[in-house]
């Protein structure tokens, strides 16, 4: 009898290494799920900031009211940034992300003066608008595909059994949000994703390209913004291959369409 994966949970990250967002169902759009990183947040010159360096960051919450996204602290009491969705993109700015660039429009100055307070640093909150096209890696992708302000895929697949696995071995067991996957599922032996390179959730096909390496910010604690050595240091004893630490896999797709919780992956590869 073969083994039964079902999806368990698709979650959103608005802006880019901001809190995520369970989410009963979603839309999956080219560039992965809708809303997913779609705005990120830039220094002075434009490159991205993240939990790597501003830890803090996952104290900002992130939730999605009517025709916007609100942005509240979860320890400070500072007054909630709502941020409109809709956004006139008059003058588009370059920002980079990694070894990319690409294009985005600034949302406002209540918002860069919010995030500056908030964070603490000179900072602003960008968009990428419909007309700005950020390439996958070629040497992974199967056509043009493109991807938001994500590290570098439109998906990140993480299975429950692996973290399961994993906090079985460690003193205190951490949650699924220290990894910020998009889509989580039950079933199956521990890291069984590895082995699977084509599946379909309802009318969209996944294809599953590279494992995710993993960096310090799975040591932040989602809750607290404070970090420590784990479990990044017992995954490392097991799931280190080169000089690269592996949890989960990056995920091109094909097709769009709605997925929902307790849909089946059918595994087709």
């Amino acid at each position: 009898m073969m083994t039964e994966h079902i999806l368990s949970g698709i979650y959103i990250y608005p802006i880019k290494s901001a809190s995520g967002l369970l989410v009963k169902d979603a839309e999956v759009e080219e560039r992965g799920l809708k809303y997913d990183r779609r705005w990120m947040i830039v220094d002075a010159d434009g490159k991205f900031i993240s939990q790597r360096t501003h830890p803090e960051m996952s104290l900002l919450s992130v939730g999605i009211l009517g025709d916007g996204l609100v942005v509240s602290h979860k320890t400070k009491n500072y007054e909630p940034l709502f941020i409109p969705f809709y956004i006139d993109v008059e003058y588009l700015r370059e920002v980079e992300i990694w070894d990319d660039k690409c294009s985005a429009v600034l949302v406002s100055n209540s918002a860069d003066c919010w995030f500056s307070k908030v964070l603490n640093i000179p900072c602003q909150l960008v968009y990428m608008p419909d007309e700005s096209n950020r390439l996958v890696d070629s040497k992974y992708s199967t056509g043009k595909e493109i991807v938001s302000f994500a590290d570098a895929y439109p998906f990140l697949l993480t299975g429950q059994s692996s973290l399961d696995d994993l906090n079985s071995k460690l003193n205190t067991p951490v949650s699924m949000n220290r990894f910020r996957p998009n889509l989580v599922f039950n079933g199956g032996t521990p890291f069984i994703e590895d082995s699977w390179k084509k599946f379909e959730i309802g009318s969209v096909t996944f294809f599953p390209v590279k494992p995710c390496a993993r960096c310090s910010v799975i040591t932040v604690n989602q809750e607290t913004g404070l970090h420590g050595k784990e479990p990044l240091n017992v995954l490392s004893s097991y799931r280190t291959v080169g000089n690269k630490i592996l949890f989960g896999q990056n995920l091109i797709h094909n097709g769009k369409g709605k997925i929902r919780i307790n849909d089946s992956l059918k595994i087709l590869e």
